[in-house]
């Protein structure tokens, strides 16, 4: 048998989700209220089997990986670090949040996610989790084409976040 074909696996368990609040500044002067959500994950790889195992990516790797970075998120609250509208700052065992200069929240320190992207948004957070998974795959992902990660705010609601790899970019 040729395993040289491109395969498509999808992970997706109850146990991949995460709790947390956020709230997303918009366009204009507009910042919603503090809420959460039961987000829930979703993964799929695409490449070339393993000549040696027969599948795309271990499974059970994968889902350990998966947990790890939803875990590392559950029940806290999502501050983005890079919105130019927000500014999140430690205040010994706190962070404070500030928008557009005027104070808005302050929050324990050990309840609180600091995400490097732009806004909480479904989108960002996919993108996010993404490049973590990627960037902690390494070498075990030479034979993948590509990566995608979607994440679901509530059912119905979610955004799908997609790289394409190419394998010798993979450290």
């Amino acid at each position: 048998m040729d395993p040289t074909g491109q395969f498509r696996v999808h992970v997706t368990k109850d146990y991949l989700n995460f709790a947390s609040a956020h709230f997303i500044t918009f366009a204009g002067h507009r910042c919603e209220s503090l809420h959460g959500h039961n987000y829930r994950v979703a993964i799929m790889l695409e490449g070339t089997l393993d000549p040696d195992s027969w599948y795309v990516f271990d499974f059970v790797s994968l889902k350990k990986l998966v947990k790890r970075l939803c875990d590392e998120i559950d029940h806290k609250v999502l501050l983005p670090l890079e919105n130019p509208k927000l500014t999140v700052a430690t205040d010994g065992d706190a962070i404070t949040v500030a928008y557009e200069g005027r104070p808005r929240y302050r929050f324990p320190r050990d309840d609180c996610a600091l995400l490097p992207i732009p806004n909480t948004t479904v989108e960002m957070l996919a993108r996010h989790l993404l490049g973590r998974i990627r960037a902690e795959l390494g070498p075990s992902a030479r034979r993948l084409s590509s990566i995608e990660l979607e994440v679901e705010e509530s059912v119905g609601q979610s955004a799908l976040y997609r790289e394409t790899i190419d394998g010798s970019s993979i450290a």
